[in-house]
């Protein structure tokens, strides 16, 4: 069974991003399709602006901040990215994560769980793809899509999802459990 990864994507203080990412996780378990299911926060990860000398795709790491990130994302076989959407797209210090690595990323499938006002999200996601597939991710269909996300939120900052949450969050992990079995192969060379 594989090891999926749920990346809180928002820093920002105030965030509403780390209650539902441990939403997230919380389905995650409940689902039961993954051997490992582990919560990474952005802002306890805390890379700097991009400060590598050298190109990630030759993993020629001269910081250990970066070595500790490559070695968190390697290990991972699916991720969900927890995120908000930022003026029509997704926020900074997830593009930042996402640039420091090149092949950790590869053949690893993600889920997509955005939140914000009436679009819920959905710019940011679809803006993502195209630098994920780059990367050889594939991103998945089935996605959780939060509109009005304060709605959710309750006094103690926890999540308090409708049926559609939770129903697209089941959809999601089904997904990511298949994709990430079909791509296994090519994440462990055999497939190339």
């Amino acid at each position: 069974m594989a090891k999926v990864e749920i990346i809180v994507a928002s820093t920002r203080p105030g965030r509403i991003g780390l209650p539902i990412g441990q939403w997230v996780e919380a389905e995650a378990k409940t689902h039961g399709g993954f051997a490992d299911v582990e919560l990474v926060d952005l802002a306890e990860i805390d890379l700097p602006f991009m400060n590598e000398p050298n190109h990630p795709r030759l993993g020629q790491y001269t910081h250990q901040h970066t070595r500790d990130w490559s070695a968190k994302v390697a290990e991972a076989d699916a991720f969900v990215f927890v995120m908000p959407e930022y003026n029509y797209g997704y926020n900074a210090e997830l593009k930042n994560a996402i640039d420091y690595l090149h092949k950790e990323w590869y053949y690893k499938p993600v889920g997509l769980v955005s939140y914000g006002g009436v679009a819920a999200g959905t710019r940011a996601a679809q803006m993502i793809k195209q630098v994920v597939t780059t990367l050889k991710m594939t991103p998945i269909f089935e996605a959780v899509s939060i509109p009005f996300v304060r709605q959710f939120i309750d006094d103690e900052e926890n999540v308090v999802p409708n049926d559609v949450m939770t129903a697209s969050a089941k959809a999601m992990f089904d997904e990511l459990v298949r994709m990430s079995d079909t791509l296994r192969p090519l994440r462990e060379g055999k497939g190339q």
